[in-house]
């Protein structure tokens, strides 16, 4: 026998519980039954967030993303929190369906001319020609069917290029010559890198060549018609000037209480961040310089945990820095000569104290050139090239906020170093053979 003479005495037995119903007898009771117990909602993962913000990166790069993309399905399974995330902090509205994800992004300043479309092969910026063929090109594929050959496109856009506007703009078309179709096939080569079009048959460089040569394409109408992001429908507009239908196209309603007005300045301040390299406390107004100052705060601490990116919070201004290095379309450092020719003259410009003109940075890459002319692209010594590797510098200096032009008493224009560029340190570049 077990001893139990430390246990408390047993219990009284229970009483005998009622006879169970029979398996298929009619449930009688009229209480209602209890509701199942939901699991809790698991807290997001690490994998979660890193998905995330690979998403929210990509909407960022390239706001027009179609199943083709590597990151479109990050997108959709996160669009609910990418959604939210960007109507409450920016502004923006992202729209998802099975083939597209497009972020209608709208600019927090209209008259920044550093962001130009470019050339998808040659990286070279629009021309007014270019933007104009474009819009041709948009409008004759809104009217044409599924499938489209170069050659009538060609035919659409002459068409349309008969505008009187466009004749006393001074702007005429016509695809005789090799240029005029070098054109036309950047604005295609647009298209295709946005995926409104895709190549069927045929090849741009033969159609330049001969405008005989012809190619084939579909057309995807949900990306087409996904392409502008406008507060109002383009046909609506009755303004005449190119800056009033821009102003209208992308005016929003005027906040009416305060709340409202602290929303629509959280919006073009988070979007300031996202989208210019550098945000400048000069270049804002009153009411925003004052909103940035008391909010930089909390407003780059949820950029930095939405996108990775990581604040530098200055005198002058804020700076949301990429370590990936992967956010921005203009790289300093960047390879090949024109990445060196943009260093040496941002070296030159942040140490001389001297304001110099685009001539004189002419003069000072010709020197370099001959330097250089060991490991710096054959091309860099022709007549004319030193002018466009040191007006191209500029122009990616200017885009960076690293430089401004300011006319001088003289009229002349004077490149001007910025804040961020004299807290930049220009190391001597390495020299790599190939």
């Amino acid at each position: 026998m077990t001893t139990t003479t430390l246990a408390p005495p047993p219990p009284p037995p229970p009483p005998p519980a009622p006879a169970p119903a029979p398996a298929l007898a009619p449930a009688t009771a009229t209480a209602p039954r209890p509701a199942p117990r939901l699991a809790p909602t698991p807290p997001p993962t690490p994998d979660h967030d890193l998905e995330r913000r690979r998403a929210a990166r990509a909407l960022l790069a390239r706001p027009l993303l179609t199943a083709r993309d590597d990151d479109f399905r990050l997108v959709r399974r996160h669009v609910a929190e990418l959604a939210g995330w960007f109507a409450d902090q920016a502004g923006w509205r992202l729209t998802v369906d099975a083939g597209t994800a497009r972020l209608l992004k709208k600019p927090a300043a209209l008259d920044d001319a550093t962001r130009p479309a470019r050339a998808p092969k040659t990286k070279v910026p629009f021309t007014r020609r270019r933007y104009v063929l474009l819009c041709l090109a948009l409008a004759v594929l809104e009217r044409s069917d599924s499938q489209i050959t170069l050659g009538r496109l060609a035919e659409g856009v002459l068409t349309g290029a008969t505008d009187p506007a466009l004749a006393q703009a001074g702007i005429t078309f016509g695809m005789a010559r090799r240029e005029e179709r070098a054109d036309l096939v950047a604005v295609v080569r647009l298209l295709l890198s946005w995926d409104v079009l895709t190549r069927v048959q045929g090849d741009e460089d033969a159609f330049v060549a001969d405008g005989g040569n012809d190619v084939l394409y579909d057309l995807d109408r949900r990306v087409s018609g996904g392409l502008l992001a406008t507060s109002r429908g383009a046909s609506t507009v009755t303004a005449t000037s190119f800056t009033e239908r821009l102003a209208v196209l992308a005016a929003e309603p005027l906040p009416e209480t305060e709340d409202l007005r602290l929303r629509s300045l959280r919006h073009a301040m988070t979007r300031r961040l996202l989208d210019d390299p550098v945000v400048y406390y000069a270049e804002l107004t009153e009411a925003e310089r004052a909103y940035l100052v008391s909010q930089r705060v909390g407003i780059t601490r949820r950029i930095a945990e939405f996108t990775g990116l990581v604040p530098e919070l200055r005198a002058e201004g804020i700076a949301m820095a990429d370590p990936d290095d992967t956010l921005t379309d203009v790289h300093l450092p960047e390879p090949g000569t024109d990445g060196h020719v943009t260093l040496l003259i941002a070296t030159m410009i942040a140490t001389d104290g001297i304001a110099p003109t685009v001539r004189d940075l002419t003069r000072f890459v010709q020197t370099q050139a001959k330097v250089h002319a060991s490991h710096w692209r054959k091309t860099a010594t022709a007549p004319g090239a030193a002018a466009d590797l040191a007006e191209q510098a500029v122009t990616t200096l200017e885009a960076l906020k690293l430089v401004v032009r300011i006319p001088d008493d003289h009229g002349q224009t004077r490149i001007h170093p910025r804040s961020a560029l004299m807290r930049f340190a220009v190391a001597e570049p390495t020299i790599k053979k190939a």
